[in-house]
């Protein structure tokens, strides 16, 4: 499968979807995981830590986007990350739908299957 971790662009959120810990494991088991240059900055993970990991680093986020087949993040996505999705992605990341209306109706046009995960 491949794998898709963008940076997260919503105001102050810092965090990463998946360490490169995570990388490797995934990795490991023949996934192709490609991270979005300086994705990891803000939770302390440099680009080197997820090549050492196998994660493939990728610079161009509409190329990042475009080849993946599941996108993790940790926030819901922004209105440019809903306009990226297409009905070969699958979604997973942090989704509080009934707040957003114009969200929930983006990703539904978009045709990708969103799995929502509970913050903790």
């Amino acid at each position: 499968m491949k794998i898709a971790v963008p940076k997260e662009i919503k105001n102050h959120e810092y965090r990463v979807a998946l360490t490169p810990t995570g990388a490797r494991e995934l990795t490991g088991r023949g996934h192709q995981v490609s991270v979005q240059s300086g994705a990891g900055e803000g939770a302390g993970f440099a680009d080197t830590d997820y090549q050492a990991a196998g994660a493939q680093i990728e610079a161009d986020v509409d190329a990042l986007w475009r080849n993946a087949e599941l996108i993790l993040k940790v926030k819901e996505p922004q209105p440019d990350e809903v306009a990226r999705l297409t009905p070969q992605h699958t979604l997973f990341t942090y989704l509080h739908l009934a707040a957003e209306e114009a969200l929930t109706r983006g990703l539904m046009e978009s045709g990708a299957t969103c799995v929502a995960r509970r913050e903790i």
